[in-house]
């Protein structure tokens, strides 16, 4: 629960200000009221998410260009940047080198799969949260993948961006998986550097491994989920709400999991793969 929602505005002893010292929230913070998104701003969100599906390393001044010209849609640089980050994107570029400063607000964990051959099925899982568009509104998907198989092992929506969503998606793989992984990858985002995140991995045994920074190549595999699942299913239905979200991306992570082979896997479903992986690691274990 947020801080600021404890504080009551007709406590009998306590005002306002008294309280928000107590919790340690700003009174801004406790009397902001969050806008609603324009119809606008809905269209610039989703004609930015279609866009980067196609090129995630156009800036901000080339976004401009391609939204007035090619999508129709009057918008200038700050805007776009605006918007961008409340969605979660960023351009991906090559920095020059040593010239970024160190984030030190929370733990560096290592990238642990650079050179390290991924044979078998739960020897690595990963996670990732893309920007779901909807006509009135938008969404947040966190999905967890094994990384050998491409199996989805679970996957959670929310209309906020936060510690939660990750949970949630994180409960329902470890209750579906046949056992924990050894490495869990994620990027560096604040829902997976939080002490919440990896203090549970590491409470369950596992490793925590990360991107390097702007290295969207490094959990390549969900990245290309992503723009299947977009692509082929929510930018075609265009869901009205949560409940027709949640039910439609059921229905597409289960053709994906049982339906659809994968070349990269013997033309076997991710499913078939992930089991048929882990019955050989058990007999391989028995004998």
């Amino acid at each position: 629960m947020n801080r600021s929602e404890l504080v009551e505005k007709n406590h009998p002893e306590l005002s306002v200000r008294k309280q928000c010292a107590l919790l340690g929230v700003m009174r801004s913070v406790y009397y902001y009221k969050p806008m609603k998104q324009s119809e606008e701003e809905r269209k610039l969100a989703r004609a930015l998410d279609k866009i980067y599906m196609i090129d995630p390393c156009m800036g901000s001044r080339r976004l401009v260009t391609k939204l007035n010209e090619g999508y129709r849609i009057g918008s200038n640089r700050k805007q776009v940047q605006r918007v961008r980050r409340e969605m979660g994107i960023e351009t991906i570029w090559c920095k020059p080198k040593r010239t970024s400063v160190p984030d030190n607000g929370h733990r560096k964990y290592p990238y642990l799969l650079r050179e390290r051959k991924i044979s078998e099925a739960d020897e690595v899982w990963c996670t990732d949260i893309t920007y779901i568009p909807m006509p009135k509104g938008h969404a947040y998907l966190c999905a967890v993948m094994d990384w050998h198989t491409r199996y989805v092992l679970g996957w959670a929506v929310s209309n906020t961006m936060d510690a939660a969503l990750t949970s949630k998606a994180l409960a329902v793989a470890v209750k579906k998986g046949r056992r924990l992984p050894e490495i869990f990858n994620t990027d560096q985002g604040s829902q997976f550097t939080s002490p919440e995140w990896t203090g549970k991995l590491e409470s369950l045994g596992i490793k925590v491994s990360m991107d390097g920074k702007e290295r969207w190549m490094d959990n390549v595999f969900i990245e290309r989920l992503w723009r299947s699942l977009k692509y082929e299913d929510v930018y075609l239905r265009e869901y009205s709400n949560l409940w027709d979200l949640e039910r439609g991306l059921g229905k597409w992570f289960d053709r994906y999991n049982t339906w659809r082979p994968h070349e990269a896997l013997g033309n076997r479903t991710p499913e078939k793969a992930y089991c048929e992986d882990r019955k050989e690691q058990k007999e391989a274990q028995a004998a």
